[in-house]
């Protein structure tokens, strides 16, 4: 078959043209093609050993709580977030540690951050200063957490978080007896997050609240499975349907702890770990919990 060379160039504008706006449609195809549906999106990432939960509501608003050690927050939430898209509309540093907060001040340096929630801490470290540093100069909306904060996430739906702790001024705590703990409660569905929280926190908590406000669906256990964290009673309370451990493989700190591994086996709870699964996926409808 022969070409007309002079009629190519004739319509190579118009082919051109076609091109891009096939492009331009497959681009936002990608962007939105999970914000019209009715589940919620909970990743848990696999960010080594430290910690990092994405949140992405049916109304396309997102969450990220903590930000991991470094950089790996980056490569993980690409596996996750809708192509191109640059923004997250809030994020959460439950306490001022390497491990948590290391990775967002990179984060801040590619994606637009809305606002940040913190827990009152204040630091000397590298990380905690550049974090700080990096919010000043973004110009990001801080909040400090209190106990009772409830925090609408997608309205239409009733997807809301609720912050259970700090109950009080915790700037001379110890950091991880301050780390921030909330629940995410979609219809039927819902998740604690707890950070570095030991069994101090814990306690305090268990005073404050309801048995009732302390169930949830999925609990992610404090710091890495520890035997600091994640006693008996709060593990009875919480009563999970699954607990996850975010932690590195071989990690230097023995993380997660036999005791700890022991106890859910005990109790009958399951557990997943971000070292064994990588990425650990849940999406809800408010009814149902898919993982």
């Amino acid at each position: 078959m022969k070409y007309n060379m002079k009629n190519i160039k004739k319509y190579l504008p118009y082919l051109l043209i076609i091109s891009l706006f096939i492009s331009t449609l497959c681009l936002w195809f990608f962007v939105f093609k999970h914000r019209d549906s009715n589940y919620l999106k909970v990743v848990f990432l696999d960010v080594g050993q430290g910690d990092s939960i994405y949140i992405e509501a049916p109304n396309g608003r997102q969450l990220l709580i903590d930000g991991g050690p470094d950089a790996k927050v980056l490569s993980s939430l690409a596996k996750v977030m809708p192509f191109a898209d640059r923004s997250i509309d809030m994020i959460v540093a439950t306490h001022p540690d390497q491990d948590h907060i290391g990775g967002f001040p990179l984060l801040m340096d590619t994606y637009k951050v809305g606002s940040i929630i913190e827990n009152g801490s204040v630091s000397d470290s590298k990380a905690y200063l550049s974090l700080e540093d990096k919010i000043n100069k973004r110009k990001v909306h801080k909040i400090i957490a209190k106990r009772g904060m409830h925090i609408i996430i997608d309205e239409k739906r009733n997807i809301y978080f609720d912050i259970l702790y700090p109950d009080r001024d915790i700037k001379n705590f110890d950091t991880n007896d301050a780390s921030i703990v909330g629940k995410l409660t979609y219809g039927e569905n819902s998740f604690m997050f707890t950070g570095d929280a030991t069994t101090y926190t814990e306690n305090l908590i268990e005073w404050n609240e309801k048995d009732s406000t302390l169930y949830a669906d999925v609990l992610k256990l404090g710091h890495h499975g520890s035997r600091t964290s994640s006693s008996e009673l709060w593990l009875e309370k919480v009563s999970p349907k699954v607990a996850i451990i975010s932690v590195d493989k071989g990690n230097k700190y023995g993380h997660p702890h036999k005791e700890i591994i022991d106890r859910l086996l005990n109790l009958h709870i399951p557990f997943l770990s971000t070292a064994d699964k990588g990425n650990i996926m849940f999406e809800s409808d408010g009814n149902k919990l898919i993982y």
